[in-house]
């Protein structure tokens, strides 16, 4: 027997169908091609060798990683419904009826926390943590949790909220555990609870107490508790009767309250301490985790630097944190810029790609020897970094999902499979919902093409926005589908890929339908760049834009092409402008960007777009009208140069 042809009937291959041993020859010195055992006289040493070898080679196949098994066949991940290769649904189901609870005993948000308590209550499980700044986190079981809900929520009905589906409490905090166990409290006695965030602006909060009628607030600290009177004293928020504070409050407070008229006042405004311990301020998460109880999760509440949101993940695996977008987005480019030396950088493609091969096969683990040399410092890594997704899951060693949807079909309406972890998609369409996509004319879509826009059936779409016929006619059609204003494209594995964005598209002179956020999703790959907005109108015939330098990486960035000053004085210099603009047409023409699709000129901004200064939506979109008007000066000065 030929040795090459043991080694390769031992199937030591990696997931691109490559040996390891094919793959070491690059960094490893070659080995002869054949040779016969019998034809070699053997030393004593050359057979210790060959025993060693064999050793290595058994241990190797009782220890080598197992890959994830799929749920279905991932070639084939979704099915079209009735023949319509545009609409389909999940290939988990055994016909087209969809999924409409995933336990029969778990019909409700209510439902989710107590079947979670059964499950993690026994052991008397972690449910919430939080942590102050460079301490572990400190965790509260899911019995503490349920029982201080209803401690809670009979406080509420004590202070005068009733338990029928149409009594809305309010709640005026910051995420944290407090924020929590009051929604819990509220599911506990059927009570909706309307989250308000002062980032929407006083007139959006004053607009949400009246549309809903909102008679008592939960607020966490005592300056919101004091916007919320002004707005009383004003009579503005006229159902406002009753605040309920997550901490002990001024007599101040107090005599205000009597003054502008709530309700008993001295019964009605109670201390949250009261009836519930008080935990640490300041804690931040982003989205309701209620669905993650029904299987006993837990939940950290992050606070502090989010430059180490990565050392938890590693540290809390079985913890779900939100992961920040652009935490995701520029971790390559950190990594590369550190690794210096040639060889290491080679080393370091070869490792990624020994991992990547295991990916491919289906393997995600974090105990290779790639990640004892060298991934285990990059899992260790404390800061933001830029790049794909199957580069992540090489290197971190864990599960990471994509998924799509809206708030309007609770939150998701496809997801990756387990076992799957190309890259390019967000999964096929979860057993709850079906999907299809529709002509979009005026941009060349065609669901006969498999892309179009992106819309949503099922058990899981909202049925209307509250008191608000117009804009639920505008989401929902006839039949019942959710129009979301996405494009997206059908792949031939049955995932859908997002690929535009039907809204905010505008026409430019010659007639070019322009989708400026599309544009702007390809630019904000460049290195320089961190925000962009796009902008175009039908008197023009080409593209102008606002570019928010990185400050984390631009001084760098202009150095290495030998500009050197600081952040605000790089954003003058006309020099700097000009290399960005290549880089961004660059990466535009590599993204597929049509000539009239890219920007011919823009203004260099040295302030981030945020919700603090308006541009930004609390959901983190950009709110296009008003950057327009910040920016009309400038964009009047672009569109004033000679035609480009």
């Amino acid at each position: 027997m030929q040795f090459q042809d043991w080694l390769r009937s031992l199937r030591f291959t990696g997931g691109d169908g490559t040996s390891e041993m094919d793959n070491l020859k690059t960094l490893l010195p070659s080995m002869p091609s054949s040779f016969s055992l019998s034809s070699l006289s053997l030393s004593p040493s050359s057979i210790i060798g060959l025993g060693a070898l064999a050793s290595l080679t058994t241990y190797w196949l009782v220890t080598r990683p197992r890959p994830i098994q799929p749920p279905c066949d991932l070639q084939a991940q979704s099915i079209s419904v009735q023949g319509d290769q545009s609409c389909r649904r999940s290939a988990l189901l055994t016909d087209d009826n969809l999924l409409e609870f995933y336990y029969e005993d778990t019909k409700t948000v209510y439902d989710m926390f107590q079947r979670g308590l059964r499950i993690a209550g026994l052991c008397n499980g972690p449910c919430l943590g939080f942590r102050k700044p460079g301490e572990p986190y400190q965790w509260i079981a899911y019995t503490e949790v349920a029982e201080r809900a209803q401690v809670l929520g009979s406080g509420l009905l004590a202070k005068g909220c009733k338990p029928n589906p149409q009594q809305f409490v309010g709640i005026f905090a910051q995420n944290r555990p407090e924020w929590v166990i009051a929604e819990l409290a509220c599911y506990t006695f059927s009570m909706a609870l309307v989250p308000l965030y002062d980032t929407l602006g006083l007139d959006a909060m004053v607009h949400i107490l009246n549309l809903v009628e909102i008679s008592m607030v939960i607020c966490d600290k005592e300056d919101k508790a004091e916007s919320l009177l002004k707005n009383k004293e004003k009579g503005v928020t006229t159902t406002l009767s009753c605040l309920v504070l997550f901490s002990p409050f001024s007599a101040a407070l107090l005599e205000r309250g009597r003054k502008c008229g709530l309700v008993k006042i001295t019964e009605q405004l109670l201390s949250f301490s009261t009836v519930l311990w008080h935990f640490c301020s300041n804690l931040h998460f982003h989205d309701s985790f209620v669905s993650m109880f029904c299987h006993g999760a837990r939940v950290g509440f992050y606070q502090g630097d989010i430059s180490l949101l990565m050392d938890d993940i590693k540290t809390l695996k079985p913890t779900f944190f939100p992961v920040v977008p652009r935490l995701l987005n520029r971790i390559y480019d950190k990594i590369l810029g550190s690794v210096t030396s040639p060889l290491k950088r080679a080393f370091l493609h070869y490792a990624v790609r020994r991992k990547q091969a295991e990916l491919s096969s289906g393997v995600v683990r974090n105990n290779s020897m790639w990640d004892r040399l060298i991934f285990n410092k990059i899992q260790a890594l404390s800061s933001f970094i830029h790049s794909s997704l199957s580069f992540f899951l090489a290197t971190l060693g864990c599960l990471i999902f994509e998924g799509y949807g809206q708030t309007e079909c609770t939150a998701g309406c496809t997801f990756s499979m387990p076992g799957d972890w190309s890259a390019g998609h967000v999964g096929a369409p979860l057993p709850c919902a079906m999907v299809k996509l529709t002509d979009i004319p005026d941009m060349n879509y065609y669901a006969k093409n498999g892309e179009g826009e992106i819309c949503i059936r099922g058990h899981s779409v909202f049925r209307g926005y509250l008191k608000d016929e117009e804009r639920t006619g505008e989401a929902l059609d006839a039949d019942g589908w959710l129009h979301t204003g996405d494009v997206g494209q059908w792949l031939p594995n049955g995932t859908l890929r997002i690929v535009d964005r039907k809204k905010h598209i505008f026409k430019l002179s010659q007639g070019e339908y322009i989708a400026p956020e599309k544009i702007e999703n390809v630019y904000t790959r460049c290195v320089p760049v961190l925000q962009v907005f796009v902008h175009g109108d039908s008197l023009q015939s080409y593209l102008i834009g606002v570019v928010v330098p990185d400050p984390e990486v631009f001084v760098d960035w202009a150095k290495e092409r030998g500009i050197v000053g600081s952040y605000e004085e790089l954003c003058q210099n006309p020099d700097v402008k000009k290399a960005v603009l290549e880089d961004m047409t660059a990466v535009g023409k590599e993204a597929g960007l049509k000539s009239f699709e890219q920007v011919k000129d823009f203004y260099l901004h040295p302030e981030m777009f945020s919700v603090s200064n308006g541009l930004l939506t609390p959901t983190l979109k950009s709110k296009r009208v008003d950057l327009r008007r910040v920016f009309s000066e400038q964009i009047a000065q672009l569109y004033s140069k000679s035609s480009i």
